[in-house]
């Protein structure tokens, strides 16, 4: 699999995403714009955040946090969070279980 052959889903002016689903995880790779912002959110999946390139100001259950290229941060399941880029950024994304709500196209709050 090639990131760069796979299609990237637009979620907004500042936000794509490219996914590749398997039986037990998804993984993304999300390219986020300066001043992007993934609004609050919770999920059922675990995950985990590694910053490939620039630096992100993350909320966790209220705590800030900012994460930076080669560092990776880990969100339990249930736990709410938001996100905003700092600089240009581009992230990889690994959830477990899959992703489901993206399955089904309920990831509105990443649209807006």
């Amino acid at each position: 699999m090639r990131w760069h052959a796979e299609p990237v889903d637009q979620l907004s002016a500042g936000i794509g995403r490219q996914v590749i689903h398997t039986e037990t995880m998804t993984v993304a790779r999300i390219v986020l714009a300066a001043g992007a912002v993934v609004p609050g959110h919770a999920h059922e999946n675990e995950q985990v955040t590694t910053v490939l390139e620039g630096r992100l100001r993350v909320v966790i259950d209220g705590q800030e946090h900012s994460v930076g290229a080669g560092e990776s941060l880990i969100l339990p399941a249930n736990v709410p969070h938001e996100v905003e880029a700092l600089s240009d950024t581009v992230t990889l994304e690994v959830f477990s279980p899959v992703r489901q709500d993206w399955l089904r196209g309920d990831d509105s709050y990443l649209r807006k």
